[in-house]
């Protein structure tokens, strides 16, 4: 074996990444691995107007460079909590899956409904990595949607010139509303939340007291519950339905036009 996968770090002081850092430095090296002090970086995330930002983080003698995002498990994490540059990576992926295709999804001769099929089990999930676990705002949806019927057009021949209907578009590819489907998926994981045990570490962070945290002026970032909260009253959800799976699954779903 000769490297190690990619280590996420986190503390709440510098002092404590610091510490945690060196021990992964010593404990590497020891086995035989090598920490790459070139591709190492540090990342803050400040939430509360009390907390100073300066300072920097250190590798023994060598300072870490700092930034404002990172890609850790093929998401894009921001230090100010915000999901921009997540949408913006995840719209292209989605392209680079498109083009790669492009040979089949802009042949005349293959059916629209095999061309949605494809978008269906390639595109679209590859876009929607992630997706459950967004704080999406309405920039968030209309940058998503705008790119799927772009997808959706060209695959089907027709420009906005031909003024046809999305609605119209979406029957002859049998493809649902790309905001649908991350609503879908977003409620999906929410039930799975609601089902675990107490004690559960994805239970608890949804229980999580942040209310002693005092924030910036401005106005309140997005929540994700914000979404949820959304979503149930859009549906007229009980969350209680929510412990029993099959129905809350049946009640969820977004088909896509046949």
């Amino acid at each position: 074996m000769l490297f190690a996968d990619d280590i996420l770090l986190v503390d709440k002081t510098r002092e404590g990444v610091e510490g945690k850092l060196e021990l992964w430095r010593s404990t590497l090296e020891s086995k035989g691995f090598r920490l790459s002090r070139s591709k190492t970086e540090y990342m803050e995330c400040n939430f509360s107007s009390n907390r100073p930002t300066e300072g920097i983080v250190t590798l023994g003698d060598q300072v870490i460079n700092k930034s404002t995002r990172f890609r850790y498990l093929g998401s894009i994490v921001q230090s100010d909590g915000e999901i921009d540059g997540d949408i913006i990576s995840r719209i292209q992926v989605g392209w680079l899956k498109w083009r790669n295709a492009s040979g089949l999804l802009c042949d005349r001769n293959v059916p629209l409904k095999l061309k949605g099929k494809f978008y269906k089990m390639v595109v679209r999930p590859a876009m929607l990595y992630g997706a459950e676990c967004w704080p999406l705002k309405e920039k968030h949806n209309t940058k998503l949607s705008v790119t799927e019927m772009r997808m959706l057009r060209w695959m089907s021949g027709f420009t906005l010139r031909d003024k046809i209907r999305n609605e119209h578009i979406r029957e002859k590819v049998g493809v649902a509303p790309i905001e649908d489907k991350i609503r879908e998926s977003r409620l999906r994981w929410f039930g799975h939340i609601k089902r675990r045990p107490s004690d559960d570490p994805v239970k608890r962070v949804e229980v999580l007291d942040l209310t002693y945290i005092k924030k910036g002026r401005g106005r309140p970032k997005k929540t994700w519950l914000e979404n949820i909260r959304n979503d149930l009253s859009l549906l007229d959800l009980n969350e209680n339905l929510t412990f029993n799976r099959t129905q809350w699954r049946k009640r969820i779903h977004v088909a896509d036009p046949t």
